[in-house]
Protein backbone atom coordinates (compact mmCIF):
# COMPACT_ATOMS: atom_id res chain seq x y z
CA UNK A 1 0.00 0.00 0.00
CA UNK A 2 1.35 3.41 -1.05
CA UNK A 3 0.95 5.86 1.83
CA UNK A 4 1.45 8.89 -0.44
CA UNK A 5 -2.10 8.78 -1.74
CA UNK A 6 -3.52 9.02 1.79
CA UNK A 7 -1.49 12.16 2.46
CA UNK A 8 -2.82 14.12 -0.54
CA UNK A 9 -5.78 16.47 -0.25
CA UNK A 10 -5.45 18.17 -3.67
CA UNK A 11 -5.28 16.28 -6.98
CA UNK A 12 -4.25 17.80 -10.31
CA UNK A 13 -3.95 16.67 -13.93
CA UNK A 14 -1.19 17.93 -16.22
CA UNK A 15 -0.64 18.30 -19.95
CA UNK A 16 2.08 15.65 -19.84
CA UNK A 17 -0.32 12.99 -18.56
CA UNK A 18 0.87 13.00 -14.95
CA UNK A 19 -1.59 12.74 -12.09
CA UNK A 20 -0.22 14.87 -9.25
CA UNK A 21 -1.15 14.80 -5.59
CA UNK A 22 -0.34 17.56 -3.11
CA UNK A 23 -0.19 17.29 0.67
CA UNK A 24 -0.59 20.78 2.12
CA UNK A 25 0.17 19.63 5.67
CA UNK A 26 3.45 17.97 4.61
CA UNK A 27 4.15 20.62 1.91
CA UNK A 28 4.93 17.85 -0.56
CA UNK A 29 3.89 16.98 -4.12
CA UNK A 30 3.86 13.47 -5.61
CA UNK A 31 3.64 12.11 -9.16
CA UNK A 32 1.45 9.05 -9.67
CA UNK A 33 2.40 7.60 -13.06
CA UNK A 34 5.07 5.75 -14.94
CA UNK A 35 7.31 8.61 -16.06
CA UNK A 36 9.08 6.38 -18.59
CA UNK A 37 5.99 6.04 -20.79
CA UNK A 38 4.60 9.57 -20.90
CA UNK A 39 3.02 11.07 -24.01
CA UNK A 40 0.74 13.90 -24.99
CA UNK A 41 -1.97 11.36 -25.75
CA UNK A 42 -2.29 10.72 -22.00
CA UNK A 43 -2.93 14.40 -21.18
CA UNK A 44 -5.33 14.61 -18.24
CA UNK A 45 -8.44 16.59 -19.20
CA UNK A 46 -10.92 15.96 -16.36
CA UNK A 47 -11.07 14.55 -12.82
CA UNK A 48 -13.89 13.41 -10.56
CA UNK A 49 -14.34 11.18 -7.51
CA UNK A 50 -15.25 7.56 -8.15
CA UNK A 51 -17.06 6.90 -4.87
CA UNK A 52 -18.54 8.89 -1.94
CA UNK A 53 -15.68 7.80 0.35
CA UNK A 54 -13.20 9.47 -2.05
CA UNK A 55 -11.03 6.38 -2.16
CA UNK A 56 -11.12 6.26 -5.98
CA UNK A 57 -10.38 8.90 -8.57
CA UNK A 58 -11.56 8.90 -12.20
CA UNK A 59 -9.03 10.34 -14.64
CA UNK A 60 -10.09 11.21 -18.20
CA UNK A 61 -7.24 11.30 -20.74
CA UNK A 62 -6.90 12.85 -24.16
CA UNK A 63 -6.83 9.47 -25.92
CA UNK A 64 -10.42 8.72 -24.84
CA UNK A 65 -9.70 6.43 -21.88
CA UNK A 66 -11.01 6.87 -18.34
CA UNK A 67 -8.71 5.32 -15.73
CA UNK A 68 -9.53 4.52 -12.11
CA UNK A 69 -6.93 5.52 -9.54
CA UNK A 70 -6.99 4.12 -6.01
CA UNK A 71 -5.88 6.68 -3.42
CA UNK A 72 -5.30 3.90 -0.88
CA UNK A 73 -3.10 1.77 -3.14
CA UNK A 74 -1.51 4.75 -4.87
CA UNK A 75 -1.86 3.19 -8.33
CA UNK A 76 -4.21 2.84 -11.30
CA UNK A 77 -6.45 -0.20 -10.99
CA UNK A 78 -8.45 -0.27 -14.24
CA UNK A 79 -9.21 1.60 -17.46
CA UNK A 80 -11.99 1.70 -20.03
CA UNK A 81 -12.35 3.32 -23.44
CA UNK A 82 -15.08 5.99 -23.46
CA UNK A 83 -14.37 7.83 -26.69
CA UNK A 84 -12.15 8.29 -29.71
CA UNK A 85 -9.38 10.89 -30.04
CA UNK A 86 -10.95 12.10 -33.31
CA UNK A 87 -14.03 13.25 -31.38
CA UNK A 88 -12.03 15.74 -29.34
CA UNK A 89 -10.87 15.93 -25.76
CA UNK A 90 -13.09 15.36 -22.75
CA UNK A 91 -14.98 18.50 -21.70
CA UNK A 92 -16.61 16.93 -18.65
CA UNK A 93 -16.68 13.85 -16.44
CA UNK A 94 -19.21 12.91 -13.74
CA UNK A 95 -20.60 9.95 -11.84
CA UNK A 96 -24.26 9.22 -11.05
CA UNK A 97 -24.42 6.15 -8.84
CA UNK A 98 -22.78 3.39 -10.86
CA UNK A 99 -23.24 5.29 -14.14
CA UNK A 100 -20.36 7.20 -15.70
CA UNK A 101 -21.20 10.41 -17.61
CA UNK A 102 -18.77 11.70 -20.24
CA UNK A 103 -18.88 14.55 -22.72
CA UNK A 104 -16.40 15.38 -25.49
CA UNK A 105 -15.72 18.59 -27.42
CA UNK A 106 -17.73 17.50 -30.46
CA UNK A 107 -20.83 17.55 -28.21
CA UNK A 108 -21.44 13.82 -27.77
CA UNK A 109 -22.68 13.14 -24.26
CA UNK A 110 -22.77 9.48 -23.15
CA UNK A 111 -23.85 7.50 -20.10
CA UNK A 112 -21.92 4.28 -19.40
CA UNK A 113 -22.69 1.30 -17.17
CA UNK A 114 -20.10 -0.99 -15.62
CA UNK A 115 -21.64 -4.16 -17.04
CA UNK A 116 -21.82 -2.85 -20.62
CA UNK A 117 -19.16 -1.91 -23.12
CA UNK A 118 -21.53 0.34 -25.11
CA UNK A 119 -23.19 3.52 -23.75
CA UNK A 120 -26.75 3.13 -22.51
CA UNK A 121 -27.58 6.75 -23.37
CA UNK A 122 -26.11 8.99 -26.06
CA UNK A 123 -27.18 12.49 -27.07
CA UNK A 124 -25.85 15.46 -29.02
CA UNK A 125 -25.40 18.61 -26.91
CA UNK A 126 -24.16 20.80 -29.78
CA UNK A 127 -20.85 21.64 -31.40
CA UNK A 128 -17.65 22.89 -29.75
CA UNK A 129 -18.77 22.04 -26.21
CA UNK A 130 -16.30 23.61 -23.78
CA UNK A 131 -17.68 22.30 -20.50
CA UNK A 132 -20.13 19.88 -18.94
CA UNK A 133 -21.06 20.16 -15.26
CA UNK A 134 -23.24 17.99 -13.04
CA UNK A 135 -25.87 19.25 -10.63
CA UNK A 136 -24.52 18.24 -7.18
CA UNK A 137 -28.05 17.92 -5.75
CA UNK A 138 -29.97 16.34 -8.64
CA UNK A 139 -27.19 14.20 -10.04
CA UNK A 140 -29.18 13.13 -13.09
CA UNK A 141 -29.00 16.72 -14.37
CA UNK A 142 -26.04 18.11 -16.32
CA UNK A 143 -25.39 21.43 -18.01
CA UNK A 144 -23.45 21.94 -21.24
CA UNK A 145 -22.23 24.93 -23.21
CA UNK A 146 -19.53 26.03 -25.62
CA UNK A 147 -18.56 28.25 -28.51
CA UNK A 148 -21.71 29.29 -30.42
CA UNK A 149 -23.53 26.75 -28.24
CA UNK A 150 -25.66 28.27 -25.52
CA UNK A 151 -26.35 26.86 -22.08
CA UNK A 152 -28.42 23.68 -22.05
CA UNK A 153 -29.62 21.69 -19.05
CA UNK A 154 -30.27 17.99 -19.63
CA UNK A 155 -32.30 15.51 -17.59
CA UNK A 156 -30.59 12.17 -18.31
CA UNK A 157 -33.73 10.26 -17.36
CA UNK A 158 -35.46 12.01 -20.29
CA UNK A 159 -32.64 12.77 -22.73
CA UNK A 160 -34.79 13.36 -25.83
CA UNK A 161 -34.93 17.13 -25.35
CA UNK A 162 -33.02 19.52 -23.07
CA UNK A 163 -34.93 20.56 -19.96
CA UNK A 164 -33.77 24.15 -20.49
CA UNK A 165 -32.22 25.95 -23.45
CA UNK A 166 -30.84 29.45 -22.90
CA UNK A 167 -31.55 32.21 -25.34
CA UNK A 168 -28.80 34.44 -26.69
CA UNK A 169 -28.44 38.06 -25.64
CA UNK A 170 -30.37 40.69 -27.53
CA UNK A 171 -28.75 42.21 -30.59
CA UNK A 172 -26.45 45.14 -29.97
CA UNK A 173 -27.18 48.76 -30.88
CA UNK A 174 -26.18 48.03 -34.49
CA UNK A 175 -28.71 45.18 -34.64
CA UNK A 176 -25.86 42.70 -34.91
CA UNK A 177 -26.00 39.27 -33.32
CA UNK A 178 -23.87 39.03 -30.19
CA UNK A 179 -21.48 36.06 -30.13
CA UNK A 180 -21.74 33.53 -27.30
CA UNK A 181 -19.06 31.29 -25.83
CA UNK A 182 -19.88 29.50 -22.59
CA UNK A 183 -16.58 28.43 -20.96
CA UNK A 184 -17.78 27.14 -17.57
CA UNK A 185 -20.91 26.91 -15.44
CA UNK A 186 -22.14 25.90 -11.99
CA UNK A 187 -25.49 25.16 -10.31
CA UNK A 188 -26.30 27.67 -7.57
CA UNK A 189 -27.28 25.77 -4.38
CA UNK A 190 -30.80 26.02 -2.90
CA UNK A 191 -32.21 27.25 -6.20
CA UNK A 192 -32.67 26.25 -9.83
CA UNK A 193 -30.34 28.99 -11.08
CA UNK A 194 -27.20 28.38 -13.10
CA UNK A 195 -24.26 30.78 -13.39
CA UNK A 196 -21.97 30.79 -16.43
CA UNK A 197 -18.82 32.60 -17.54
CA UNK A 198 -18.03 33.33 -21.17
CA UNK A 199 -15.07 33.89 -23.44
CA UNK A 200 -16.20 37.53 -23.74
CA UNK A 201 -15.50 38.33 -20.02
CA UNK A 202 -19.20 38.03 -19.07
CA UNK A 203 -20.89 36.36 -16.10
CA UNK A 204 -24.53 35.35 -16.61
CA UNK A 205 -27.14 33.94 -14.24
CA UNK A 206 -30.03 31.94 -15.71
CA UNK A 207 -33.21 30.94 -13.88
CA UNK A 208 -35.01 27.96 -15.49
CA UNK A 209 -37.89 28.30 -13.01
CA UNK A 210 -39.05 31.48 -14.79
CA UNK A 211 -40.35 31.84 -18.36
CA UNK A 212 -37.37 34.06 -19.20
CA UNK A 213 -34.65 32.21 -21.09
CA UNK A 214 -32.23 35.10 -21.28
CA UNK A 215 -29.94 35.90 -18.33
CA UNK A 216 -31.64 37.37 -15.26
CA UNK A 217 -28.32 38.93 -14.22
CA UNK A 218 -25.31 40.00 -16.26
CA UNK A 219 -21.92 41.23 -15.10
CA UNK A 220 -18.50 41.77 -16.64
CA UNK A 221 -14.98 41.39 -15.32
CA UNK A 222 -11.83 42.64 -17.00
CA UNK A 223 -11.13 42.59 -20.71
CA UNK A 224 -9.92 39.02 -21.24
CA UNK A 225 -11.77 35.71 -21.75
CA UNK A 226 -13.00 34.01 -18.59
CA UNK A 227 -12.00 30.35 -18.46
CA UNK A 228 -13.21 28.91 -15.15
CA UNK A 229 -15.55 29.56 -12.23
CA UNK A 230 -16.54 28.04 -8.91
CA UNK A 231 -19.09 28.75 -6.19
CA UNK A 232 -18.16 29.12 -2.50
CA UNK A 233 -20.21 27.34 0.13
CA UNK A 234 -22.53 30.34 0.68
CA UNK A 235 -23.63 30.59 -2.95
CA UNK A 236 -24.05 34.40 -2.94
CA UNK A 237 -20.73 35.00 -4.71
CA UNK A 238 -18.84 33.40 -7.57
CA UNK A 239 -15.09 33.14 -8.18
CA UNK A 240 -13.94 33.52 -11.81
CA UNK A 241 -10.55 33.37 -13.52
CA UNK A 242 -9.37 34.52 -16.94
CA UNK A 243 -6.59 33.88 -19.45
CA UNK A 244 -4.27 36.50 -17.89
CA UNK A 245 -4.14 34.94 -14.45
CA UNK A 246 -6.65 37.29 -12.84
CA UNK A 247 -9.10 35.86 -10.28
CA UNK A 248 -12.03 37.85 -8.93
CA UNK A 249 -14.96 37.40 -6.57
CA UNK A 250 -18.30 38.71 -7.90
CA UNK A 251 -21.52 39.31 -6.00
CA UNK A 252 -24.32 37.39 -7.74
CA UNK A 253 -27.02 39.69 -6.33
CA UNK A 254 -25.58 42.99 -7.51
CA UNK A 255 -23.17 41.87 -10.21
CA UNK A 256 -20.28 43.81 -8.66
CA UNK A 257 -16.68 42.76 -8.07
CA UNK A 258 -16.09 42.01 -4.36
CA UNK A 259 -12.34 41.46 -4.47
CA UNK A 260 -9.32 40.40 -6.52
CA UNK A 261 -7.06 37.43 -5.75
CA UNK A 262 -3.44 38.03 -6.75
CA UNK A 263 -0.36 35.88 -7.18
CA UNK A 264 -0.87 34.10 -10.53
CA UNK A 265 1.44 34.53 -13.52
CA UNK A 266 -0.41 32.54 -16.20
CA UNK A 267 -3.83 31.77 -17.54
CA UNK A 268 -6.28 30.03 -15.18
CA UNK A 269 -7.55 26.67 -16.37
CA UNK A 270 -9.35 25.33 -13.31
CA UNK A 271 -10.89 26.69 -10.11
CA UNK A 272 -12.55 24.97 -7.20
CA UNK A 273 -13.86 26.30 -3.91
CA UNK A 274 -13.75 23.98 -0.94
CA UNK A 275 -17.06 22.52 0.22
CA UNK A 276 -16.69 23.65 3.86
CA UNK A 277 -13.60 25.87 4.14
CA UNK A 278 -13.44 29.49 2.89
CA UNK A 279 -10.63 28.78 0.41
CA UNK A 280 -10.32 28.48 -3.36
CA UNK A 281 -7.74 26.45 -5.28
CA UNK A 282 -6.57 27.41 -8.76
CA UNK A 283 -4.10 26.11 -11.34
CA UNK A 284 -3.11 26.84 -14.90
CA UNK A 285 -0.28 27.70 -17.24
CA UNK A 286 2.13 29.04 -14.61
CA UNK A 287 2.59 25.45 -13.26
CA UNK A 288 1.65 26.48 -9.71
CA UNK A 289 -1.12 25.35 -7.40
CA UNK A 290 -2.49 28.38 -5.54
CA UNK A 291 -4.67 28.27 -2.44
CA UNK A 292 -6.30 31.61 -1.54
CA UNK A 293 -8.42 32.52 1.46
CA UNK A 294 -11.83 33.92 0.57
CA UNK A 295 -12.04 35.84 3.87
CA UNK A 296 -8.96 38.08 3.60
CA UNK A 297 -8.05 37.15 -0.03
CA UNK A 298 -4.47 36.30 0.97
CA UNK A 299 -2.38 33.58 -0.64
CA UNK A 300 -2.08 30.67 1.82
CA UNK A 301 -0.21 28.05 -0.23
CA UNK A 302 1.79 28.08 -3.44
CA UNK A 303 3.22 24.81 -4.79
CA UNK A 304 5.34 24.48 -7.94
CA UNK A 305 4.42 21.33 -9.91
CA UNK A 306 6.75 21.52 -12.97
CA UNK A 307 4.03 20.92 -15.61
CA UNK A 308 1.24 22.98 -17.10
CA UNK A 309 -1.95 22.02 -15.31
CA UNK A 310 -5.40 21.43 -16.79
CA UNK A 311 -7.68 20.49 -13.90
CA UNK A 312 -7.82 20.03 -10.15
CA UNK A 313 -9.96 18.27 -7.56
CA UNK A 314 -10.21 18.99 -3.83
CA UNK A 315 -10.93 16.55 -1.06
CA UNK A 316 -14.10 17.28 0.93
CA UNK A 317 -12.12 16.88 4.18
CA UNK A 318 -10.10 19.63 5.79
CA UNK A 319 -7.23 20.24 3.39
CA UNK A 320 -4.50 20.37 6.02
CA UNK A 321 -5.93 18.03 8.66
CA UNK A 322 -6.49 15.25 6.11
CA UNK A 323 -2.79 14.99 5.32
CA UNK A 324 -1.80 15.52 8.97
CA UNK A 325 -4.02 12.65 10.14
CA UNK A 326 -2.60 10.31 7.51
CA UNK A 327 0.90 11.48 8.33
CA UNK A 328 0.24 10.87 12.04
CA UNK A 329 -0.93 7.34 11.33
CA UNK A 330 2.12 6.60 9.21
CA UNK A 331 4.47 8.18 11.78
CA UNK A 332 2.98 5.96 14.51
CA UNK A 333 3.60 2.91 12.36
CA UNK A 334 7.17 4.07 11.72
CA UNK A 335 7.70 4.65 15.46
CA UNK A 336 6.47 1.16 16.23
CA UNK A 337 8.86 -0.27 13.66
CA UNK A 338 11.69 1.80 15.10
CA UNK A 339 10.88 0.60 18.62
CA UNK A 340 11.04 -2.99 17.45
CA UNK A 341 14.40 -2.33 15.81
CA UNK A 342 15.77 -0.70 18.94
CA UNK A 343 14.50 -3.56 21.09
CA UNK A 344 16.44 -6.02 18.99
CA UNK A 345 19.52 -3.82 19.10
CA UNK A 346 19.72 -3.63 22.91
CA UNK A 347 21.38 -7.04 23.30
CA UNK A 348 23.91 -6.21 20.64
CA UNK A 349 24.75 -2.96 22.39
CA UNK A 350 25.21 -4.76 25.74
CA UNK A 351 27.60 -7.27 24.18
CA UNK A 352 29.49 -4.46 22.49
CA UNK A 353 29.72 -2.57 25.77
CA UNK A 354 31.07 -5.65 27.54
CA UNK A 355 33.69 -6.10 24.85
CA UNK A 356 34.63 -2.43 25.13
CA UNK A 357 34.90 -2.75 28.90
CA UNK A 358 37.13 -5.78 28.58
CA UNK A 359 39.25 -4.05 26.00
CA UNK A 360 39.47 -0.89 28.14
CA UNK A 361 40.37 -3.02 31.21
CA UNK A 362 43.16 -4.78 29.32
CA UNK A 363 44.46 -1.43 28.08
CA UNK A 364 44.49 -0.04 31.62
CA UNK A 365 46.45 -3.07 32.90
CA UNK A 366 48.98 -2.69 30.10
CA UNK A 367 49.36 1.01 30.89
CA UNK A 368 49.95 0.23 34.60
CA UNK A 369 52.62 -2.35 33.72
CA UNK A 370 54.33 0.10 31.39
CA UNK A 371 54.32 2.76 34.13
CA UNK A 372 55.86 0.26 36.62
CA UNK A 373 58.58 -0.65 34.14
CA UNK A 374 59.37 3.03 33.57
CA UNK A 375 59.57 3.62 37.34
CA UNK A 376 61.91 0.64 37.76
CA UNK A 377 64.11 1.88 34.94
CA UNK A 378 64.30 5.32 36.59
CA UNK A 379 65.23 3.71 39.91
CA UNK A 380 68.02 1.66 38.29
CA UNK A 381 69.41 4.75 36.56
CA UNK A 382 69.45 6.63 39.89
CA UNK A 383 71.22 3.72 41.63
CA UNK A 384 73.91 3.63 38.92
CA UNK A 385 74.44 7.38 39.16
CA UNK A 386 74.73 7.21 42.96
CA UNK A 387 77.35 4.40 42.71
CA UNK A 388 79.43 6.48 40.28
CA UNK A 389 79.32 9.49 42.63
CA UNK A 390 80.53 7.35 45.58
CA UNK A 391 83.43 5.97 43.51
CA UNK A 392 84.42 9.50 42.54
CA UNK A 393 84.47 10.64 46.17
CA UNK A 394 86.66 7.72 47.16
Amino acid sequence: MDERGRLCSVWLGSETGILKGVSLSQKNAFNFCNTRHLSREQEVRALCWGDPAESELLVASRDGTVRTFSTEKGSFTEARVCGEPEQGCFSGLALNGDALITCVECGTLRVWREDRSEPVTELQAGKNVSRMRQNPVQRNQVATGGKDTGLKIWDLDRPEQPAFTAKNLRDDWLDLRQPQWVRDMAFIPDSQKVVTCTGYHQVHVYDPSTPQRRPVMEAKFGEYPLTALSLPAGGSTVVVGNTHGQIAMLDLRKGLVCGILKGLAGGVRSLQCHASQPVVASCGLDRFLHIHSLDDRKLQHKVYLKSRLNCLLLSSRDLEEAGAAAAGATSEEVKEEEDEVWDTMEQVEEAEEKQKRKASGDEEEEEEEEEKEEVNEVKEVKKKSNKKRKKGQD
